[in-house]
Order: C-alpha cells, then structure tokens, then sequence
C-alpha cells in the first residue's frame, strides 16, 4: 500500500495543534510541551531547509524519540479516575492522538528524508562478527555509500600526452 504525498507543513501543523491541546490542562510535566515543541521546530528546520538532510533526519530522530518519551509522559502523569474532569479527558485524549499518529507520521518524514537522497542501511555481516574484526569492521553500517567518494580539493595531474613510455610517429 503507497502512501500518500502529505506535506512536512501538514504534519507539523497536525502534531502542534494536538500538542497544544495535549497540553492545555497543565496535567502533563512541562518536558512533554518542551520536548514535543522542540521537535517541532526541528520540522519548521526542515521546511525551511529544503535540501538538507540534516534537518530532516534530526525531526525523524525526534519524532521517534517523542514517541518513547510520550508513552512515559501519559503513562507516569495520567491522572487517577476520580481526577479526571472534561478538560483533562480531552487533553489526555488529545496527547494520546498524538502519540498514535506519530509512527504514521515518522512514515511519512521516513518517506521524505529518501526523497531528498538520504539513504539508510542496516547490515549485519556474520563473518566478520569476530572479536578481531567486530572492532574494526563493526556490526551496522549507516549513512550513504562512500565508495565513489572523490576528493575535490587536490585536483588531479593533467594526463601526460604522449605517454611516457612511446615515441611521437612521424607525420604522413
């Protein structure tokens, strides 16, 4: 199943409204509107710088993260049964709608970080996972393929012309 083209301003957009209204009833800690606005700003980062791949792997690193801090903001901060007024209903609900559509969101910016040529591998080689080779070779390897790296700043020697080893014919 493709999913859809959404734009990184729609997603932001839907994630600082739920973030707002997550945090109207002042039942979560001020972490939970720190970091979640945090990462927000990470995404206006990436709107704004649209070739950088940095921008937009910082706000996916962000996403996923606030996914994990969340979980522990609602669960250790979710107020008891007799504490929970309309406001603080809707604001939890709010939080929680957040957190359920953050993987779909994560997709999403996934989705768009390999659109701007990013790539990602994982690979785990299991013959170099001895002790001798795990320090150097290591277990995951991430980021692009740097094997036709070029280096710029040393411009190479002009060919030699003829080659070194023949004689000029003489001409016709």
């Amino acid at each position: 199943m493709e999913l859809p083209a959404v734009s990184l301003k729609a997603i932001i957009l839907v994630h600082w409204l739920l973030t707002v209204w997550g945090c109207m009833n002042y039942m979560l800690p001020a972490s939970y509107a720190w970091g979640n606005f945090s990462v927000l700003a990470l995404g206006i980062w990436a709107i704004v710088q649209r070739d950088s791949l940095d921008a937009i792997v910082m706000f996916l690193t962000g996403l996923v993260l606030t996914v994990l801090t969340d979980i522990i903001h609602i669960s250790v901060f979710y107020p008891g049964r007799d504490r929970l007024g309309d406001t603080s209903r809707f604001s939890v609900g709010m939080a929680i709608l957040s957190l359920l559509l953050k993987p779909l969101s994560c997709s999403l910016v996934y989705r768009m970080y390999r659109e701007r040529g990013g790539e990602y591998t994982f690979s785990i080689d299991l013959e170099s996972l001895s002790d001798s080779h795990f320090a150097h070779n290591g277990v995951s390897s991430a980021g692009q393929d740097r094997s036709t790296y070029e280096p710029i700043d040393q411009p190479e020697a002009p060919p030699q012309w003829p080659p070194p080893g023949k004689t000029a014919q003489p001409p016709y």
